[in-house]
């Protein structure tokens, strides 16, 4: 368990914040810019000092104010990776690379092999930094810091610096770096979308102060969300499992978990994405805009996914819509409909319907939280 509480006062800024992450598992800090969430980390890191603090992983003590604890950054085994790599551009990758493995004086648990396999490098060794692409030289950041042998990984906007492409490039790597190895991780983002596919856990942040944290699927359902990520990307964080492909080649997910609610057929979304092995888990954002409700169940209608269900809440959304949460067994799903559509359907908490969403509206992607590799828990 990682758990932090830090109050700081700058003469125009105040931090006071709170949050217990579940480890192994990705903490999203998410907030607008100038919220306080690199102040937070430099914190956790023993970067930054803070007039009241607990900081706290896996019942070690690394700060308490209040005890006059607190463990010097380099004693901390936290390792950081900044917006911009800050490599030691004398020297080739493989020189920066060895430099995080001799800061540790222990017995390491993460290879140097198993590092540069983890994060592809094998074949950039011996080239200097400024050979690197952006992409190239995040990947030697987050490797460095891994040999380092961190008990906790904080990562400041590591894909801010970089297009979209190379923003690609990277996130299947630190996806595999959160379900091969058990390294909890704080990740600071204002990426709703990089949020969706690496975290486990979030945490708002407004002003200097959390408004709200939870788990990804249940805060992904939250009102709190909509001021930080906007009216267009709300809807439900899903994970699931796969059942295969159709004919069309469109990927089989099963989403929730309650048996008796109706038949498997009635639980399964068709999705695109490149992994279709079976029992393979997949993380899926269903945007509240994209999602129809029925009353009556639906036929001859060229939609691929048609989901059985039963109206949870009824919220309103602004001045023209509400927000429909319908339980899908075990699993919510949100609908932004509008008010009228409310009316005449006499939608209302309790009532069986039917959701419909085109599969061209899903993406999935690989989620697989937690690993048989269990980490040193010694100071």
């Amino acid at each position: 368990m990682l758990r932090a509480d830090v109050k700081l006062t700058r003469s125009h800024f105040s931090l006071n914040t709170q949050f217990e992450l579940p480890t192994p598992g990705v903490v999203a800090l998410l907030g607008r810019s100038g919220c306080g969430k690199t102040t937070l980390i430099n914190v956790l890191a023993g970067l930054c000092h803070a007039e009241k603090a607990h900081i706290e992983l896996d019942d070690v003590v690394l700060e308490d104010t209040s005890r006059n604890i607190n463990v010097p950054a380099e004693a901390r085994r936290i390792g950081y990776v900044f917006q911009d790599a800050r490599l030691f551009p004398h020297l080739n990758v493989e020189a920066n690379l060895r430099y995080g493995l001799k800061r540790f004086l222990g017995k390491p648990y993460l290879s140097f092999e198993a590092v540069i396999e983890l994060l592809g490098l094998g074949h950039l060794l011996n080239q200097k930094s400024s050979q690197l692409s952006g992409g190239e030289r995040q990947r030697v950041a987050i490797g460095r810091a891994l040999l380092a042998q961190p008990r906790l990984l904080l990562l400041d906007e590591p894909l801010a610096a970089l297009d979209a492409a190379r923003r690609e490039e990277v996130l299947p790597y630190l996806e595999s770096l959160r379900d091969q190895w058990a390294i909890p991780m704080v990740y600071v983002s204002h990426q709703y979308e990089e949020v969706l596919r690496l975290a486990t856990h979030l945490v708002l942040m407004q002003s200097g102060s959390t408004i709200a944290q939870g788990d990804i699927g249940r805060m992904s359902l939250s009102p709190e969300l909509r001021a930080i990520v906007g009216h267009d990307e709300i809807g439900a964080i899903i994970d699931g499992e796969v059942l295969g492909t159709d004919e069309s080649g469109l990927t089989r997910v099963l989403i929730g978990h309650n048996q008796a609610l109706d038949a498997t057929t009635m639980r399964t979304l068709k999705v695109r994405t490149p992994i279709t092995a079976t029992g393979k888990k997949l993380r899926i954002q269903v945007l509240a805009r994209d999602l129809i409700i029925a009353t009556q169940a639906p036929e001859h209608l060229s939609v691929r996914n048609i989901l059985k269900g039963r109206i949870h809440a009824l919220a309103r959304d602004d001045n023209d819509s509400d927000l429909v949460t319908v339980d899908v067994g075990g699993t919510r799903l949100l609908a932004r409909i509008t008010h009228s559509a409310t009316r005449e359907l006499g939608l209302r908490p309790g009532l069986n319907c039917w959701v419909l969403v085109k599969a061209v509206s899903l993406r999935g992607h690989a989620f697989n939280a937690g690993s048989s590799l269990t980490l040193h828990s010694s100071p």
